[in-house]
């Protein structure tokens, strides 16, 4: 009985040691490498480069697996930069067309009004292209406020100047600057005319009667404190030549606590919107008939506006974005897939350690891509400029790139409230526009270099048209291309 118990316990222990063996053999050999990470670029990520969600989330502090990205929203390296314009501005508005020409605003004042400053080559090199005072089109020698706007259905090129507080003149060119129209009035109601701001749009749903341009052409201002506090809006069927009379810019009956506005923005449905606070809080004003009746639709009562300026973006979808900076001076995002009926839960779209900003504009790309700009800085005293970019606005906790175009030293201003006040070159607003190949250009002021008008840009990124793949690299630019 002990022999084959023995026996027994012996052929156990043949076939259990291959297995003990191995066992003891895993653990000698080393763990399994970790997954790639996403954010293993063949470049450093520079220190203007932030990949982060909302709330100053760093997406660098997440594992893998915690990530859970989308394929659109694959991280790629990503680094801003800046080329100076070689002039002042003042609101810098900026404008690209179908061949990449860039145009930005150059302000003069009274006796020489505003110059429109071009570049065809990306913002290495920019020429002044006018319009010239004696030309047989004559300018309007007085600026109060500079403004220009590529119609992106048609090329033209706008020149939406403010005159005395008093009325606007559109003054276009059909080949890049090269040649100008008249200067042509636009209408006015009540006095001052102020903060005005032009878009074009294919004629919306509700438009009728006759159309005589390609794109019905929409104006807005603000008409200060004389009659009802909101913008007044006009309407042009025959390309900016003539005006139909300004009317008010939200429903009737509605009460409006705010005259000054943001940029107007068209779509490719035919919807034309305009951002100002309604008197529950950040709000998209829509038109679907050319601008002739407005409907309001506020965008958030949780976060309210700090200033006038809630900006509003379409992207190719017909989709509306908006952004805004809000009484805690950070800049908050949302979107609407439905003309701005609703509107998704608002993000705080600041990076790491920005804490405060200012002057919120935005822009979008194909659908569900979109570039936001804002001034911003972290203790008072030292101003850069940022874009902000995303590649899946509908993702449930989106992936944000966000780059400052500047580097720290090279500060754009270093007044203390500047995000919250008028600030040299920025006056009361910025602009930011989406070229043809997806790169996004955002129009600055760099206030220590003598209010010098600066384009800042990426040298390279997410494209935020076509496939979602790297922009060709551009040479990068800086303070050595600032020319005052």
């Amino acid at each position: 009985m002990r022999q084959r118990e023995l026996f027994a316990l012996a052929m156990l222990m043949a076939m259990l040691l291959p297995a003990m063996t191995g066992c003891l053999w895993d653990k000698d050999e080393p763990p399994p490498p970790p997954l790639p990470s996403p954010f293993d670029f063949d470049e450093p990520i520079a220190n203007t480069t932030w990949y982060h969600f909302g709330n100053w989330t760093d997406a660098l502090d997440f594992s893998v697996s915690e990530l859970n990205l989308s394929v659109n929203a694959t991280p790629i390296w990503s680094l801003g930069t800046y080329f100076g314009i070689g002039a002042t501005t003042f609101e810098p508005t900026i404008g690209v067309n179908s061949a990449g020409t860039l145009f930005v605003t150059n302000w003069g004042g009274l006796g020489r009004g505003t110059h429109v400053i071009r570049s065809q080559d990306q913002g290495l090199t920019w020429e002044d292209v006018g319009p010239y005072p004696g030309l047989a089109s004559g300018q309007v020698l007085n600026s109060n406020d500079p403004y220009l706007y590529v119609d992106p259905w048609t090329d033209r090129l706008v020149k939406f100047d403010m005159h005395a507080l008093a009325v606007m003149f559109v003054e276009y060119s059909e080949d890049e600057g090269e040649s100008w129209s008249i200067p042509y009035p636009g209408s006015g109601v009540y006095t001052p005319q102020d903060h005005q701001s032009i878009a074009s749009a294919p004629p919306g749903p509700d438009f009728d009667g006759p159309l005589l341009h390609d794109t019905v052409y929409v104006f807005c201002i603000n008409t200060g404190n004389q009659g009802p506090l909101g913008p007044f809006c006009d309407t042009s069927i025959d390309g900016g030549h003539t005006w139909e009379g300004q009317v008010i810019g939200w429903p009737s009956g509605r009460t409006q606590c705010a005259g000054l506005h943001g940029h107007l923005v068209g779509a490719e449905d035919g919807a034309i919107y305009r951002g100002n606070p309604s008197c529950d809080g950040p709000a998209a004003y829509r038109s679907l008939d050319g601008g002739r009746t407005w409907t309001e639709h506020t965008i958030d009562t949780a976060h309210q506006s700090r200033g006038h300026e809630v900006a509003l973006g379409t992207d190719e979808a017909s989709n509306v974005h908006a952004l805004w900076i809000a009484t805690d001076d950070l800049p908050y995002y949302s979107w609407s897939q439905d003309q701005g009926e609703t509107w998704s839960t608002p993000i705080n779209v600041a990076p790491p350690g920005v804490n405060y900003t200012g002057f919120p504009t935005i822009a979008g790309g194909a659908d569900g891509r979109v570039v936001f700009g804002y001034i911003g800085e972290s203790n008072h005293s030292e101003w850069s400029g940022y874009m902000g970019i995303i590649t899946d606005t509908y993702a449930d906790n989106p992936l944000i790139t966000t780059v400052a175009v500047n580097a720290k030293a090279d500060m754009l201003d270093d007044t203390e409230d500047c995000g919250s006040v008028r600030c040299g070159g920025f006056g009361d607003f910025i602009d930011v526009v989406i070229d043809k190949q997806g790169r996004p250009w955002i129009a600055l002021a760099h206030n220590p270099a003598g209010e010098e008008g600066i384009a800042g840009t990426l040298v390279t990124g997410p494209r935020l048209r076509g496939p979602l793949e790297p922009l060709p690299p551009i040479v990068p630019g800086g303070p050595e291309t600032l020319g005052l």
